[in-house]
């Protein structure tokens, strides 16, 4: 397990950045076509050699190459998984640390579990159906598919998209747990989301929950993974591929043990395991402009004394040096 504190964050960045290839971070607004639900809006960053540009979407600004051309060939992809309530941009940081070192990365925008649609929040096991489908669109449709190498898939998931990368990578989770669960601790975060949905806790089909599995997906990050617990105690045993799991110390809407402590103990193989010092649970999304604090304060403030953008600094070097060992083989 690595405990991680404010100080040496700029150096373990440095050095681990200073192996990869820097390239610019393109960009493209994209959807990608669902049978079974609207189109998925996603958001792709990939290396490219044209020149960045700050570019605005609503209260995020970030710089990239608009529609720049793909540079490269056998790309590894990363899947971005958001939280509840969540959109594509909000890992946007991380995405660009990848792209720039040589990933192409695709960040969905969850159906019925986003800032502005939040009526399928509870449906958690509709999120690696839509995964799969974004999978297959970067592979078949994308334009830049060709760049793309079919056997170097990954996947970052954050809270609800960190259960979302445990069941997609082959994880089985008990959802029968959850009642019990929320009679104890009722001010938990998803229960305080049942209670407020009205909705009674729907157990899926064994049959349907295994059918989430995505053989494509060979490594992935895990960060403050919603419903842990459910995985318990036997619900990760057919995870073959390699994890890196976060946890934030002081995380209050996804506390410890019952999550990412959870996890970390059923995982058949040892994950690579981060603890976060003094980090809240959304300490985990890119830094926030003052335009989005200005909207949503909640989850952009952070414990006094710790630095959320000197910790993405290495928060973004570690994901891209494990997906580097994992997926490119250096």
């Amino acid at each position: 397990m690595k405990i991680f504190n404010a100080k040496p964050y700029g150096m373990v960045a440095t050095l681990l950045l200073a192996g990869t290839c820097a390239h610019a971070a393109g960009f493209q607004h994209d959807v990608a076509a669902d049978p079974d639900g609207k189109p998925l809006e996603i958001g792709i960053w990939y290396p490219s050699s044209d020149a960045t540009q700050p570019e605005a979407m609503g209260p995020t600004t970030m710089s990239v190459a608009i529609n720049g051309p793909v540079l490269g060939k056998d790309l590894p992809l990363i899947l971005i998984s958001h939280g509840t309530g969540g959109s594509f941009l909000g890992h946007f940081d991380t995405a660009i640390a990848l792209a720039d070192a040589g990933f192409v990365v695709a960040s969905v925008t969850h159906t019925g579990d986003n800032y502005a649609d939040q009526s399928r929040s509870i449906d958690i096991m509709d999120r690696p159906r839509q995964i799969s489908r974004v999978i297959t669109h970067m592979l078949e449709s994308w334009d830049g598919r060709a760049a793309v190498n079919p056997e170097r898939v990954g996947m970052f998931g954050f809270s609800a998209g960190g259960f979302t990368a445990l069941a997609s990578i082959g994880g089985l989770p008990d959802f029968s747990k959850v009642r019990p669960m929320c009679r104890d601790y009722p001010g938990d975060f998803g229960c305080q989301l049942l209670a407020k949905s009205g909705n009674a806790v729907a157990v899926p089909a064994t049959s349907t929950i295994a059918s989430a599995a995505d053989v494509r997906i060979k490594a992935a990050v895990v960060a403050a993974p919603a419903l842990g617990y459910t995985f318990a105690p036997d619900g990760l045993k057919n995870v073959k591929v390699p994890v890196q799991l976060w946890r934030a110390e002081e995380d209050a809407i996804l506390p410890h043990p019952r999550y990412a402590e959870a996890v970390r103990v059923v995982l058949p193989q040892a994950p690579e395991y981060h603890v976060v010092s003094n980090a809240g649970h959304f300490d985990f999304l890119a830094p926030c402009s003052s335009a989005l604090a200005s909207i949503v304060p909640s989850i952009c403030a952070s414990a006094p004394g710790f630095d959320r953008v000197a910790f993405h600094t290495h928060f973004n070097a570690a994901v891209v040096d494990f997906f580097s060992k994992t997926l490119k083989g250096s």
